[in-house]
């Protein structure tokens, strides 16, 4: 029987608006997450978000410098991006990214040699679109969610309905006998050594992609 946890991740931060009324969600219900974050959106501000989470015990990813889609970039553009971001969030907390979600889920042959970083994906919930409520978004979840599973969400500036889902999501899956961990957690817990060349929403899946993809 596979261990009931769970890594929950957000993308497109950091800012000081819905990045901050996440962290508070999170230590709230005490439990961690990973924030994988677009490097062109750190700055000194914004900086003190990333410091907070870290402090709360989340792990800081990345998620490029532009939220460009890689296969579109050229080699040098793609390493550009990774290490742009590493270097950012080095310099915030001290710690180097260890996995990248790649902006679209979009990876070619090219993404999936890289060997820095292991790639995630997730489980998603549309929560980019404003049609997609705070509980909509909280049931996709909750319906999909299984050991081992990464939750794939957004703490991008505005987003209040994520912020307010997650009232609904940690609590529910709290008393589903989950267990929420980092997403380097999540592998060292369910007893998984990560791949490089696999794009990971489960820790436990066998094929490069788990489909379908959360586009993010």
């Amino acid at each position: 029987m596979k261990e009931k946890y769970i890594a929950l991740t957000f993308d497109d931060g950091p800012n000081t608006t819905t990045t901050l009324d996440i962290i508070d969600k999170l230590i709230k219900y005490s439990v961690p997450a990973s924030f994988f974050v677009v490097g062109d959106n750190i700055d000194s501000d914004s900086e003190i978000a990333m410091k907070k989470a870290f402090s709360a015990g989340c792990e800081i990813q990345n998620h490029s410098k532009t939220h460009s889609a890689f296969p579109s970039l050229s080699d040098d553009k793609i390493r550009e991006e990774l290490a742009f971001t590493d270097e950012k969030v080095i310099s915030a907390v001290g710690v180097k990214p260890g996995f990248f979600r790649p902006p679209y889920i979009a990876v070619d042959d090219r993404v999936l040699a890289l060997k820095e970083h292991i790639l995630i994906a997730g489980i998603g919930a549309e929560d980019w679109l404003d049609t997609v409520d705070a509980k909509m978004r909280a049931e996709r979840i909750i319906n999909n969610i299984y050991p081992g599973g990464i939750i794939l969400l957004h703490d991008a500036k505005g987003n209040y309905m994520t912020a307010d889902a997650l009232d609904i999501i940690i609590p529910t899956l709290k008393d589903m006998g989950y267990t929420f961990v980092t997403i380097s957690g999540l592998f060292e817990k369910c007893g998984v050594t990560p791949k490089h060349g696999i794009v990971y929403s489960n820790v436990y899946q066998e094929g490069i992609y788990e489909l379908p993809y959360p586009y993010t």
